[in-house]
């Protein structure tokens, strides 16, 4: 039951996350930039940051406990003799990639967001939600077996 648990749990995150930042990426940014209304993405940010960073958090425990399931004491992990060590370190990987962008868009862009900085904020909503795809794509392989 722990391990049904996990995975409802990790991809009903996955959703929210994803499905939060495709929103954000394919029906708010391009209004954003074609208005040059960075008060846009502010007031999406407003209303989905607090779900979506309890999503990507649950979205961590989850994939470490089904991590701890797939790979007790991690045995194993970075071998990468497998297609689910190599899908789980590459999504491993991707949450680091995600943490550093997020990272320098909340210190470096946010703070002075602008028309003219809001270019650079949109290769960085570009870049998130293709990683939250690629996750999904992760997530949905290691469900089936692998796809090579």
């Amino acid at each position: 039951m722990t391990f049904q648990l996990l995975v409802l749990l990790h991809t009903l995150s996955a959703t929210i996350w994803t499905g939060g930042h495709l929103i954000l990426a394919v029906m708010v940014l391009p209004r954003a930039l074609r208005k040059k209304a960075p008060n846009l993405i502010e007031n999406f940010e407003e209303n989905f940051e607090t779900l979506g960073l309890i999503s990507l958090g649950l979205q961590v425990l989850t994939g470490l406990g089904l991590i701890w399931i797939y790979f007790p004491h991690f045995e194993g992990l970075w071998a990468l003799d497998s297609f689910l060590s190599r899908y789980v370190v590459t999504k491993l990987g991707l949450l680091l990639l995600t943490v550093t962008l997020a990272i320098h868009a909340r210190l470096f862009i946010i703070p002075k967001l602008s028309v003219e900085t809001l270019n650079s904020l949109a290769w960085h909503i570009i870049a998130i939600t293709t990683i939250g795809v690629l996750f999904v794509v992760l997530g949905v392989g290691i469900r089936l077996g692998g796809y090579f």
